[in-house]
């Protein structure tokens, strides 16, 4: 630099890890209860890798009825929000949610609640 003939070489390398979301339970189970009643559960969500906040939204299943019938029985709600936090020592922060099941015909379940980030991870 400056009209110096010297060569400077920078040898940089690094990990590139993707940002992930892990549950605590793996498996949600909830009690069968009587019709109209209300079952729910809590979960601790653990978000890894998030450099940046993000904001976590779920897709809930919407369930058919033997009579064709749709319904949207399952809820969520976040106590602390639903923002991914990164701390001041570059961890992220667990969130807790509780997820509800409540329906006034019988029905039963097997299926997946998607919790996306931002970037549709």
């Amino acid at each position: 630099v400056n009209d110096n003939p010297s060569h400077y070489r920078i040898t940089l390398s690094g990990t590139v890890k993707s940002p992930k979301i892990k549950f605590d339970p793996v498996i949600l189970m909830l009690m069968p209860v009587p019709l109209g009643m209300k079952t729910e559960t809590a979960i601790n969500i653990i978000p890894q890798d998030y450099l940046r906040q993000s904001r976590i939204q779920i897709e809930l299943p919407e369930l058919e009825l033997e009579d064709g019938d749709r319904i949207y029985p399952f809820s969520v709600q976040f106590p602390e929000g639903q923002d991914i936090v990164v701390s001041s020592d570059g961890t992220n922060i667990e969130r807790i949610c509780n997820i509800g099941f409540s329906s006034s015909r019988p029905v039963s379940f097997l299926g997946n609640i998607f919790f996306i980030d931002e970037e549709e991870n």
